[in-house]
C-alpha cells in the first residue's frame, strides 16, 4: 500500500466505502461504474491512464469478508468481480502474469469448468486466466504425457476417469474439475461486496 494512502486512512479513518463504482472483467479490465451502468447491470468504462492503472494495483487488497477492495486515500471502494480477485495472462518466457502486472509463479492448483473457464491458484491469489489466452493453454493440457486432443478433453470434462494435467512447469499440475458458479464459494471471495446486512 502506498505510503500516501497509509497517511490519508491516518487522518481520516471513517471515511464511509463506496460500493459498486469499480468493477473487474474477466480480461483484467479496470471499469468505472457510474450510476447508469449500475442500474443497467453494465460493465462500465474502461479505465485507460497508466498512473491509475498503477496505482488501483498497489493499493489492491481483501477484507475479511473476502471482498476486495481498491483502497483509494481514506476510502475503500469496492470492487465488482465478472470472473476472480485477478486474472492471469499467459507470458511465453515468465509463464503466468497476473493482471496487475506482477507474476503468478508457479501455479499450485489447477481448476477447469465445463465452460471453459481455468482457474488457478497460487497460495492465497486465486486467478481465471483471460480468455484470449484460453487456445494457447488449453494446448498445454496432457493426459498420460501427450497432448490432448478434443474428443478426450470432452470425455473429461463429461466425468471421465482419466489423469488431465497442465503443463505450467517442470511438473505436470493435475487439472481438477469445477462449477464456475462455485469458484467464489470454494475460494472464500466475494465477487459483488455489499455493505454489511445490505440485500443482495
Amino acid at each position: 500500500m502506498d505510503d500516501l494512502v497509509k497517511q490519508a486512512i491516518a487522518k481520516w479513518p471513517n471515511v464511509p466505502h463506496c460500493y459498486g463504482w469499480l468493477g473487474l472483467d474477466a480480461r483484467g479490465h479496470w471499469r468505472m461504474r457510474d450510476e447508469r451502468a449500475q442500474a443497467l447491470g453494465l460493465a462500465g468504462e474502461k479505465i485507460v491512464h497508466s498512473a491509475l492503472l498503477g496505482f488501483i494495483a498497489r493499493n489492491y487488497a481483501p477484507d475479511a469478508r473476502g471482498c476486495w477492495y481498491f483502497q483509494n486515500g481514506p476510502q475503500r471502494v469496492y470492487v465488482q468481480l465478472e470472473a476472480t480477485p485477478y486474472i492471469v495472462r499467459s507470458d511465453p518466457q515468465h509463464g503466468f502474469a497476473l493482471h496487475t502486472g506482477t507474476p503468478l509463479g508457479a501455479p499450485e492448483e489447477a481448476y477447469l469448468c465445463a465452460s471453459g473457464e481455468l482457474i488457478l491458484r497460487r497460495g492465497d491469489l486465486i486467478a481465471q486466466l483471460d480468455d484470449r489466452d484460453a487456445a494457447g493453454v488449453l494446448a498445454a493440457l496432457e493426459l498420460d504425457g501427450k497432448a490432448v486432443d478434443d474428443a478426450a478433453l470432452l470425455a473429461w470434462l463429461d466425468g471421465a476417469d482419466t489423469a488431465l494435467c497442465l503443463r505450467a512447469g517442470a511438473v505436470p499440475l493435475p487439472l481438477r474439475r469445477i462449477e464456475h458458479a462455485g469458484v467464489a464459494a470454494r475460494f472464500g471471495f466475494d465477487p459483488a461486496p455489499r455493505p454489511d446486512g445490505a440485500a443482495g
